[in-house]
Formats: structure tokens, C-alpha cells, sequence
């Protein structure tokens, strides 16, 4: 199952307490990374909403936003408290008396004096049960996208890795021509420069140049590389960084078939190699 970093998810609820809405993108990075956004009553859910998180993903780059709207209904109650108030207003007629002209102080005034007026905890117990249910709901949602998004690539993927098998299986069914072509020009050079050909001395060069331009084991190493980047592809945990380690090793063997090139071909091939793994490279970096 490939999965991709990049996605988003929105899911919202309703109850007698208001409307509560969750959103959650991701992309893509090296390790899991969350980051949230929540009303203040419900921060304590905070370390239960990583714990759901790390359930469905395992790397990528989160934020994760909820918000809270009030039911309209909802009356907003005030709680006063009755001495305080009749201290303020005491404190201030005393005052006043001292005055030459003294002020009017006003029910607002005396209000607005720390611990007059007080707003009752509200009970959101039944919200902060709904937003555990909402942000479950919106993680497996978020896995959902996830998972299709990375499906899309699967054939990008199949048809260059495709690609390249035929690449590496042409230049391996080449060899053989090129290694009998590069004996003929080492004789007709020896036999220009008029130089008596030794037996022995054509094998011992002949040995040299076949061990310069072997390739042998570098198309093993890319068709065992593709091949396991196949196998990568069905598997249903991250692939992500074994894909991008794969990709590595793919560059690898195919910048040393160019170096041991002997022909425009094999050049050529060398060079296709690489823009198929890159173009591979670019996707994984962002899947999971």
C-alpha cells in the first residue's frame, strides 16, 4: 500500500453544547511531526489526540486544527458576588466623603472590580467526548486520502521501473557484441601500428579491458534493485525511506555503468537510467 504525505481532511459534529470542526493537513517529513490548535477547555486531549495519531500514521507533518462555536441558545450565565460589591461601593463612598468633589461611581464601575463579576466553568464534558470521537473519525479519514493518493502513483511507478528492466536487459544482451567489437579494434590498432601481435600480450590486454568494462555485476545489482523496489510497493507499513534508500543504490549502479561505458548505447542507457530513478526519487519523497 503506498501512501502519500500530502493530504487533508475536514470533519465537523453537532450538539446541544454548539458545533465543533476538525481539520488536519499533512505533508510531507522525515518523522512524524504534529502540531495542534485546540480550544483551551480541551487542550488536556491533546496527548490522547497524538496517541490516535500515531495509530494511523507514521510520518509526515501535522497540523491539526479544532474549533468550537457556542451553541446560539446557549445563555451565557454571570455569577456576582454580592460582598465584593458592597466593599467596592463602601471603599468608594468613604473615599468620596474625603473628596471636595467627589465622583459618581456607576453599577458598571463597580463591575469591572477584580472578582465582582465572575463567569461560572462551563461544563464541556460532552463536547470533549464528541471531539475525541470527531478527531478519530477525522485521522481515519486523513489515512483514507492518504492511501488514495498514493495509489494514484502506483502506475508511475510500475511503468518506469518497467522501463528500466528493458534498459538493463538490452545492455546486458549487448555485451557480448561489444566485448568482440573492442577485441577487433585492438587488433586492427596493433596491426596499424605495424607492432607484431603477441598472443599472449592481446589475452593480457583483452583480460584488462574485460575486467575495465565488466558491467556484469552492476545490471545484477540493478535488477535485483528493481526488483525490490516492486516488492517495496506491495507491502502495507511506511515504505517511504526504504524507497528513498532504494533510489540511492539505483543512482549508485547506474552512474558506475556509465563510467564503465565502452559504447554511445550504453551511455545512452546509463543516462536513461538516472532520469527514471529521479523522476521515481521526486514521488517518494513523499510517501510515507
Amino acid at each position: 500500500m503506498i501512501r502519500s504525505m500530502t493530504a487533508f481532511a475536514r470533519k465537523d459534529t453537532r450538539g446541544d453544547w454548539g458545533t465543533l470542526t476538525c481539520e488536519i493537513r499533512t505533508v510531507n517529513h522525515r518523522y512524524l511531526e504534529p502540531s495542534f490548535r485546540l480550544p483551551e477547555a480541551f487542550r488536556e486531549l491533546e496527548n490522547r489526540f497524538r496517541e490516535e495519531l500515531r495509530k494511523g500514521l507514521k510520518r509526515g507533518k501535522v497540523d491539526i486544527s479544532m474549533r468550537l462555536q457556542s451553541a446560539e441558545n446557549t445563555a451565557q450565565s454571570f455569577e456576582i458576588s454580592d460582598e465584593m460589591a458592597k466593599a467596592v461601593n463602601n471603599a468608594a463612598n468613604h473615599i468620596n466623603r474625603m473628596l471636595d468633589n467627589p465622583a459618581h461611581i456607576s453599577a458598571l464601575d463597580i463591575l469591572r472590580w477584580p472578582g465582582v463579576l465572575s463567569v461560572p466553568e462551563q461544563d464541556y464534558s460532552a463536547a470533549k467526548d464528541a471531539a475525541a470521537e470527531l478527531f478519530a473519525d477525522a485521522v481515519g479519514e486523513l489515512v483514507t486520502v492518504r492511501e488514495r493518493e498514493g495509489e494514484r502513483l502506483r502506475p508511475l511507478f510500475e511503468d518506469r521501473l518497467e522501463a528500466m528492466g528493458k534498459l538493463v536487459a538490452d545492455v546486458r544482451a549487448r555485451m557480448p557484441e561489444l566485448l568482440e567489437a573492442q577485441e577487433r579494434n585492438l587488433r586492427e590498432r596493433f596491426e596499424k601500428a605495424s607492432v607484431e601481435l603477441d598472443p599472449d600480450r592481446v589475452a593480457q590486454e583483452m583480460v584488462m579491458l574485460a575486467q575495465k568494462s565488466d558491467v556484469a555485476e552492476e545490471l545484477d545489482r540493478l535488477d535485483a534493485h528493481i526488483g525490490e523496489v516492486s516488492d517495496t510497493l506491495k507491502r502495507d507499513d511506511a515504505i517511504g525511506r526504504r524507497l528513498d534508500f532504494l533510489m540511492q543504490e539505483l543512482n549508485r549502479e547506474a552512474n558506475t555503468l556509465s563510467s564503465k561505458s565502452i559504447d554511445a548505447d550504453v551511455t545512452r542507457a546509463a543516462v536513461d537510467l538516472k532520469v527514471l530513478i529521479e523522476q521515481m526519487r521526486e514521488q517518494v519523497q513523499n510517501i510515507e
